[in-house]
């Protein structure tokens, strides 16, 4: 059943990344705030579907309390979303995915926590496709300098970068919000920690949509969600492989967790199947080594 769950989350995931591709209208200015909304109405859905169904003694407080962290990934959800308007997913994702190395750097530089030769290998490899990428896409005189201006073009570039990083802070920072004997959550056992923090990231991520469909409307803006069709399936796909990857986890963690890591693999597949984007073969040699050094980065993790 593990086996099954992981191979759902990770193709769920990808294609989630796709439909987040596809609802990105660059020359719409409030698209990403509106893929926003969708994913948090989609989650705010199941947060009440498992507050109603479960028995967890939920602690409302606990919003609050794991604000921090949701505030993380969301913040990281928000600026991936803007920048898929203008960088190739086939890009962009692969970058996303080093939030991984960014965590296990925070870990030995804050925590003093050892790296093994294996997790040195593919930190390296992620470094050495990112910074050819940066100079592939610095170097050349591309369509999207063309038609977004210089400046433009790098504030869309750094956004991916931007995502790892505080998607990184976000794993960093569940790293203590989710171990018992430290975690400031509210009414939590050992058997009910992840699913505690899992909805307070939900429920916030819901009201972090209300806020910004309020804005939207202040700004004289139609939000129109029924008709946002592949925002709201991204949602759903969101939301459905959050599911599938807590069993995977708890299944088998040593094997689930390099398959789940391989998704940045397959949204460069379906990137280049289903939206048509080609690369030069520098950058697709760049990012087979960030893809490379994910997978190590991950096998040295559960070893």
């Amino acid at each position: 059943m593990w086996f099954i769950c992981a191979l759902l989350t990770t193709l769920i995931w990808g294609l989630a990344e796709l439909f987040y591709k596809k609802s990105a209208v660059e020359n719409e200015k409030y698209s990403h705030l509106k893929t926003c909304i969708c994913v948090g109405v989609v989650m705010g859905i199941h947060a009440i579907y498992v507050l109603l169904t479960s028995d967890i003694q939920y602690d409302f407080k606990n919003i609050i309390m794991y604000l921090p962290v949701s505030f993380c990934y969301i913040f990281s959800m928000a600026l991936s979303f803007f920048g898929m308007k203008y960088i190739e997913e086939s890009i962009s994702d692969p970058i996303e995915n080093t939030s991984g190395a960014i965590t296990s750097i925070l870990c030995f530089v804050i925590l003093g926590q050892a790296i093994g030769k294996l997790s040195i290998l593919g930190i390296i490899l992620i470094v050495i496709g990112i910074l050819m990428i940066g100079f592939l896409e610095m170097r050349s005189d591309n369509e999207r300098q063309k038609r977004l201006g210089k400046k433009m073009a790098i504030i869309a570039f750094t956004m991916p970068f931007l995502y790892a990083i505080f998607d990184a802070l976000g794993s960093f920072l569940d790293a203590y919000f989710l171990e018992l004997e430290t975690s400031p959550l509210l009414m939590v056992t050992e058997d009910t920690i992840e699913l505690v923090a899992n909805t307070s990231y939900e429920l916030t991520f819901a009201i972090s949509a209300i806020i910004l469909a309020l804005y939207i409307i202040l700004k004289k803006e139609k939000i129109d969600i029924i008709n946002q069709k592949d925002k709201m399936l991204a949602a759903i796909c969101e939301t459905i492989g959050q599911f599938t990857y807590v069993y995977a986890m708890s299944g088998n963690a040593i094997i689930a967790a390099p398959m789940i890591s391989s998704v940045c693999v397959v949204s460069v597949i379906l990137s280049r199947i289903f939206l048509k984007e080609k690369l030069t073969r520098k950058q697709y040699l760049a990012i087979t080594s960030v893809i490379i050094g994910i997978l190590v980065l991950a096998v040295a993790e559960v070893i």
